[in-house]
C-alpha cells in the first residue's frame, strides 16, 4: 500500500460518490417540489418539446370551446325566440279561424284584429330581441354565414342567420286588418299564416341541428383535452412514491458519503505518527 500525503484517493472516490449523490438528490427534490419528472428542457429535452407542444394543443382546444360556449348561448337564445313565434303563430291560427268566419258581428271582428295586431306585436318583439352577446342572427336580412372556430386545429363550423322579419313576421303582420275571406285564404296549404308556421318550424329544426351539432364537438373536444392531459401526465409526472423512497434512500446514501469523506481526510493524520 502506498501512504501519500500529496494524493488521496480514498477521499477522491468518497468525494466523487458524495457529489453524485448530492446531484441525484437535488433532481429528486426538484420533481417532489414540482409533482413532474420533466419539469423543463434540462431534465429530458426530447420530453419537454413533445409536452410543450401537447400543451398548446391543449390551450387551443380549450379556446375553441369557449367560442363553442359563446355560439351555444346566442343559438339558445334564438331557439327560444323561435319557440315563442312558433306558440304565437299558433295563437293566431286559432285567431284566424274565428277571423274567417263571415258572421262575425264589425264589433266581434274589430275586438279579433286588435287580438291579431297584439300578437304579431308581440312576435316582432321576439325577433328583434333575439340578442346575445351583441349578434342577432333572427332578425338578420343579409342572412349571413356566421363562422365559429370549433377545434384546437382552426376547423369552421358555419351557422346561418334568418331573415325572420321577412320571413315571418312580415307575412302575417297585416292581420289585423284581415276580413273574412282574408283570415279564410291565409289558412290554406299555401297561405301566409300556413306559411310563417312552416318556416318557423323549418327554422326550430335547422338551429335545433345547430345546437345538438356545437353541444356534440364541445363533449368532444372536452374529451381530447382529457385525452391529452392524461398523455402528458405519463410523459413528463413524477412518480411521487418512487421518489419518495429514492429520496430516503440518497439522503442515507449522503449521510454516509460524508462519514466515508471524513474517515478518507484522516488517512495522512496517521502518517504522522511514523516520525515520532
Amino acid at each position: 500500500m502506498n501512504f501519500s500525503v500529496n494524493t488521496n484517493i480514498g477521499a477522491q472516490v468518497a468525494l466523487d460518490s458524495l457529489s453524485k449523490t448530492t446531484s441525484d438528490l437535488a433532481m429528486t427534490q426538484k420533481r417532489i417540489a414540482t409533482g413532474s419528472r420533466v419539469s423543463d428542457a434540462t431534465d429530458d429535452g426530447a420530453a419537454y418539446a413533445v409536452a410543450e407542444r401537447v400543451r398548446g394543443d391543449i390551450a387551443a382546444t380549450t379556446s375553441a370551446n369557449d367560442q363553442l360556449g359563446n355560439a351555444q348561448g346566442m343559438i339558445a337564445v334564438t331557439n327560444t325566440a323561435l319557440n315563442n313565434v312558433d306558440t304565437t303563430l299558433q295563437s293566431m291560427k286559432a285567431l284566424g279561424v274565428k277571423l274567417a268566419d263571415g258572421t262575425l258581428t264589425t264589433s266581434q271582428r274589430t275586438q279579433y284584429q286588435a287580438q291579431a295586431k297584439q300578437l304579431t306585436n308581440n312576435m316582432l318583439s321576439f325577433i328583434k330581441n333575439a340578442n346575445y352577446n351583441g349578434h342577432n342572427i333572427l332578425n338578420d336580412p343579409a342572412t349571413t354565414a356566421n363562422n365559429i372556430v370549433q377545434d384546437g386545429n382552426g376547423t369552421v363550423y358555419t351557422i346561418n342567420g334568418y331573415a325572420a322579419v321577412t320571413n315571418i313576421y312580415n307575412t302575417v303582420s297585416g292581420a289585423n286588418a284581415w276580413t273574412a275571406g282574408d283570415a279564410a285564404a291565409a289558412l290554406t296549404a299555401t297561405g301566409s299564416l300556413t306559411t310563417a308556421i312552416d318556416n318557423t318550424l323549418s327554422q326550430l329544426n335547422q338551429f335545433g341541428s345547430y345546437a345538438n351539432y356545437v353541444s356534440a364537438q364541445i363533449t368532444y373536444n372536452s374529451a381530447v383535452i382529457d385525452a391529452q392531459n392524461t398523455g402528458i401526465g405519463a410523459l413528463v409526472d413524477a412518480d411521487m412514491a418512487k421518489e419518495s423512497a429514492r429520496l430516503q434512500a440518497l439522503q442515507i446514501r449522503q449521510q454516509l458519503g460524508t462519514q466515508a469523506l471524513s474517515i478518507a481526510n484522516q488517512a495522512p493524520q496517521s502518517l504522522l505518527s511514523l516520525f515520532r
